[in-house]
C-alpha cells in the first residue's frame, strides 16, 4: 500500500511520492500537547476496509480514520503498516500522523450504498482512533453518528479516555445496535506505562474509562494486553491488574501475551538494549521461532489471569470486542496471519 492509494486524487503522482501537493495538507501545531508531531491530512478515497480472509481476522470490516499513533506504545505491531507509506516505523509512526479528514462523511456514503449490508465494523484494530489527534480533528462522533443512524453494529478498542466525550452518542447507538466497547489495559505497574506506553493515559485512567462507561450502562470489556514476559508477568503483578480491572466494573477480561512482529520487534528490542539490557538475550531465545511467545507460555498466563479474574468475580470472556479478540487469539497461537500491504491485522494499541 503506498501513499497515492490513500487519496481520492493524485493527479498523476507516481507510486513513488510521498506527499502529493495537491492531495496533502502537512500541519504542525505549536501547543505543548503536539509539540514534535506532523499530521499530513488527507482526503481518502475509502474509509470501510475489507479485512483479507487469509488474515483470519474475528470481523470482516474495519474503520481507522488515522495511521501512525502518538501513543507511542514501543511494542505496537502496526509500526509495520507505516512503512507501506514509505514513513518510518519507529519516531516516524509516534510523530507522523495521518488523519483521514474525510472519513465521516465517506462513512456515510458507503453506508447508504446498496452494496453495504449493514456487518459489524470493527474500529481500533489498526491504530487507536481516541488518541491525541482525535481530539483535535473530532471525527469519532461523526463516525459513530452514522453508525447509529445505520443502526449498524460496531466495536471500539481503545487505550483513550477522549472515548467519553462521546459517552452520549454511544449510549443512543447502543439503544438501536450492537456496540462493544473494550479498553486496553495490560498492566497497572506506572514505571512500566512511563516508559512502554509514553504517549497513553495512565492505567488508572483507562480503568476510570471503563468505570464510566458500566456506571452508564455500557458494558465494557477490558484486553489486558500486552502480558509483557519478564517485565509485566510476575504472580503480584498479574493479581494487581486483575484486581483494579475487577474494581473498576469491566465484564470481561482477556489476557494477550506481547508478539513481536516484523517492524515492532526491531523496535521494541532497541528498547530492551537501551532499559533492560540483561533481558535482551532471554527475549531472544522466548521469541527465536517467531512473533509469538511459546504455547507453553500463553497458555500459563491465560489461565493464571482466569483463574484471577474468576477470583475476583469477572468473567474471562463474555461478550463484545474482547470475546472476538480472545477467540482470534486462540487461532493466532496455532497459525500467524500474513504480513503485508493488503492485510489489516489487531494491534495491541
Amino acid at each position: 500500500m503506498r501513499w497515492d492509494n490513500l487519496v481520492e486524487n493524485t493527479r498523476g503522482a507516481g507510486p513513488g511520492t510521498l506527499f502529493a501537493a495537491d492531495a496533502v495538507t502537512t500541519r504542525t501545531f505549536d501547543t505543548p500537547e503536539f509539540r514534535g508531531i506532523t499530521f499530513h491530512e488527507i482526503r481518502a478515497r475509502s474509509i470501510v476496509n475489507r479485512v483479507p480472509g487469509a488474515s483470519r481476522m474475528p470481523f470482516e470490516w474495519t474503520v481507522n480514520p488515522y495511521r501512525g499513533c502518538t501513543h507511542a506504545c514501543v511494542y505496537c505491531f502496526a509500526r509495520k503498516t507505516h512503512s507501506y507509506l514509505d514513513l518510518d516505523t519507529g519516531l516516524g509512526f509516534d510523530s507522523q500522523i495521518v488523519v483521514k479528514i474525510n472519513a465521516p462523511e465517506l462513512l456515510r456514503r458507503e453506508l447508504a450504498s446498496s452494496r453495504w449490508h449493514g456487518a459489524h465494523i470493527a474500529m481500533g484494530t489498526n491504530v487507536d482512533c481516541y488518541q491525541r489527534a482525535e481530539g483535535r480533528y473530532r471525527l469519532m462522533p461523526g463516525i459513530i453518528t452514522t453508525l447509529r443512524d445505520h443502526a449498524n453494529p460496531f466495536s471500539i478498542l481503545t487505550k483513550g479516555t477522549l472515548i467519553l466525550r462521546d459517552l452520549e452518542l454511544l449510549k443512543q447507538a447502543a439503544e438501536v445496535t450492537e456496540v462493544g466497547i473494550s479498553v486496553s489495559v495490560g498492566f497497572v505497574d506506572p514505571e512500566l506505562w512511563r516508559t512502554v506506553e509514553p504517549g497513553t493515559p495512565s492505567p488508572e485512567r483507562r480503568l476510570d474509562v471503563v468505570r464510566a462507561l458500566s456506571e452508564n450502562g455500557i458494558d465494557c470489556g477490558v484486553l489486558m494486553a500486552p502480558v509483557i514476559p519478564f517485565l509485566g508477568d510476575r504472580p503480584d503483578q498479574l493479581r494487581a491488574t486483575v484486581r483494579a480491572i475487577a474494581d473498576a466494573g469491566a465484564s470481561s477480561v482477556t489476557p494477550l501475551v506481547l508478539h513481536l512482529r516484523p517492524g515492532a520487534r526491531e523496535w521494541f528490542m532497541q528498547w530492551v538494549g537501551q532499559h533492560h539490557p540483561q533481558l535482551v538475550r532471554r527475549y531472544q531465545q522466548m521469541y527465536a521461532d517467531g512473533a509469538y511467545a511459546p504455547t507453553w507460555y500463553q497458555r500459563t498466563i491465560t489461565r493464571r489471569v482466569h483463574e484471577l479474574a474468576a477470583e475476583f468475580g469477572i468473567g474471562p470472556t463474555r461478550r463484545g470486542e474482547a470475546r472476538r479478540i480472545s477467540v482470534q487469539r486462540e487461532r493466532l497461537d496455532r497459525q500467524s496471519p500474513p504480513d503485508g500491504p493488503g492485510s489489516t491485522q489487531l494491534t495491541l494499541l
